[in-house]
């Protein structure tokens, strides 16, 4: 069936004009073009392509307002998340997901990067259908309305050179090998469909050890898919990697052919000369997560230097402290200022390109992410008269001043998710407390 949405102003491939249809059939855009609004749908403000997600941990939604409580790091966090990963089952993992993802469409998200270790049984027998928490995801992402790129996580050990201990038991397949079998099964029943795509990922060099990383990079391959990775988001595990192998993280992937044109590394937060090189040289995306590397006292990392040396800068919500990419966007000019103590490092453009066509790019999805013919049908708009964006019209009143509560409509795959800042599931606020609070 064939609408058309007449945008009031949109972002386009040649930047921002007004008064522009957009034509859509099923879930493609088929016409772009400037003209009065006639009998088409208005979408007052400013419409922008879907934003990407591209790296998320559906359950960790949970902690939110939880863990920021007294004092701590990342490993303290780390034991609270242990203890949620070990309460959930496929129908209590799939109502959260579902909550968890229309949060994310009523931000404007349109596509997620799950990166999805949560496998077996709390005590680590594999369920009767051994992907069936991976199953419960893109069924709550269906329902949510967005497309999903599912990142298949590797999990062999429990740190560097340590067994796998309580919850980290779930995680894991027992080795690569047979993590590879059940990946296998898992893209087998999804081939062919467009809106699931399954990805690979090494959880970290904490998990997966050196010699078995080429199993997973081969999937990658084989598939022609994405393949994710957790990277040197802690000093402490650089320096067991160091320790324990002569080698950065960085460089660890990048001599077991972890890196590439499919890859992400994610946070990548401490990384030496050579690991910027490295990443950037080889075409690597670099999924930034602001508000998780914040909330967990992370770190900044070196975002402008990787982009310079030729990586590619993608966006994440990763742990959900809070789900909204122009926050994530913004925020990685304002730590850059932080750090630099000057300002002005990216463009409005580059950053919003972050948050839409290279991060579905990144997931698999290159004709994503944009408002052109033959992309797929995501549409976003973002109110210019909130208390927020009043008095300002350009993409700078997105990044810098407008947040998720700003998104007022959200077209995704063609199909209209979010009319007047309401989700078609109803209260997300009340299905995210109901799921949430099935867990305590």
């Amino acid at each position: 069936m064939s609408l058309t949405y007449w945008c009031e102003r949109a972002w386009l491939p040649d930047g921002v004009a007004d008064d522009v249809l957009v034509e859509i059939d099923g879930d493609r855009i088929t016409r772009v073009e400037q003209g009065p609004p006639g009998t088409a749908e208005q979408l007052p403000g400013l419409t922008i392509p879907g934003l990407a997600n591209a790296h998320s941990h559906a359950f960790h939604r949970a902690l939110r307002g939880v863990v920021q409580q007294g004092r701590g790091d990342f490993w303290t966090w780390r034991e609270r998340m242990y203890e949620v990963a070990a309460r959930l089952d496929p129908d209590s993992y799939l109502r959260l997901a579902r909550a968890v993802y229309a949060e994310m469409a009523l931000a404007g998200v349109t596509c997620v990067g799950e990166f999805h270790y949560l496998h077996h049984a709390a005590d680590g027998r594999p369920y009767d259908d051994a992907n069936v928490m991976g199953h419960a995801l893109v069924s709550a992402a269906r329902e949510a309305g967005l497309r999903i790129a599912l990142l298949d996580a590797c999990y062999v050990s429990g740190g560097i050179g340590a067994p796998l201990a309580g919850p980290q038991l779930r995680f894991s397949d027992g080795d690569a090998d047979r993590w590879a079998v059940r990946a296998e099964e898992l893209a087998a029943a999804y081939r062919g469909q467009t809106d699931v795509l399954v990805g690979a990922a090494i959880h970290s060099v904490r998990a997966v050890p050196p010699e078995q990383m080429c199993v997973v990079a081969e999937f990658s391959h084989r598939h022609a898919a994405p393949l994710h990775a957790h990277v040197s988001e802690q000093r402490a595990e650089n320096s067991a990697c160091v320790e324990t192998y002569a080698a950065t993280p960085v460089q660890v992937l990048h001599e077991r052919g972890a890196l590439g044109p499919r890859s992400t590394v994610v946070h990548a937060t401490h990384l030496t000369d050579v690991d910027v090189e490295l990443i950037g040289h080889s075409g690597t995306y670099v999924c930034m997560c602001p508000t998780t590397e914040r909330d967990l006292a992370d770190g900044i990392g070196p975002a402008r230097a990787l982009a310079d040396r030729g990586a590619r800068i993608t966006l994440g919500s990763d742990s959900h402290a809070v789900i909204d990419l122009f926050e994530e966007a913004r925020a990685v000019e304002l730590d850059e200022r932080l750090a630099t103590e000057t300002r002005g490092h990216w463009p409005a453009a580059d950053l919003l390109e972050a948050a839409t066509g290279t991060g579905h790019t990144s997931l698999g999805f290159p004709d994503a992410g944009m408002l052109m013919p033959g992309a797929w049908a995501d549409l976003v708009t973002v109110r210019l008269d909130s208390v927020r964006t009043a008095g300002a019209g350009g993409l700078e009143a997105v990044v810098y001043a407008a947040t998720a509560a700003d998104v007022h409509s959200v077209v995704s795959g063609g199909r209209r998710v979010v009319s007047g800042g309401r989700h078609v599931l109803g209260d997300v606020g009340a299905l995210l407390a109901e799921a949430i609070g099935a867990l305590r």
